[in-house]
């Protein structure tokens, strides 16, 4: 779906594809810069729903759904995390490092391996393979 997708100027973020209830339910997660409006999902609703309907990837009936990835979305890709330098994140590893698997700070470096997070202890850096999930912070 993300080059069907990516034709209309749309991100594509993720895609899922899961049984909720008795329902088999395929998500497309899409984005552009301003965020997305009820209007961006109808018009890559009805691009997917033709191109679905001719190339039946699918044998099963699913229910076909466009959505926003949310504010708070987990960063998916190296784009994710560069959109973010300079801003506030939240990082959660997998194993503790000093005693902590919870970070907050302020993204300052982005590269290949990893990122350099500025926190109030100092600047930490982290290896992607050892970050479970990382977003924007928000403030509640």
């Amino acid at each position: 779906l993300k080059p069907v997708i990516e034709k209309t100027g749309y991100e594509c973020v993720d895609v899922t594809f899961e049984k909720v209830g008795p329902d088999w339910i395929l998500t497309a997660y899409i984005d552009k810069p301003g965020g997305i409006t009820i209007q961006d999902c109808e018009i890559i609703n009805n691009v997917l729903s033709p191109y679905l309907d001719e190339t039946d990837p699918i044998e099963q009936s699913y229910i076909l759904e466009v959505s926003s990835p949310g504010i708070d979305r987990p960063f998916k890709s190296l784009d994710d995390y560069k959109k973010n330098i300079d801003s506030k994140i939240e990082v959660n590893l997998f194993k503790k490092f000093n005693k902590d698997k919870h970070f907050e700070g302020i993204l300052k470096k982005v590269d290949d391996d990893g990122i350099v997070l500025q926190t109030d202890k100092g600047e930490i850096a982290f290896e992607f393979d050892e970050i479970a999930k990382a977003s924007p912070y928000i403030e509640i």
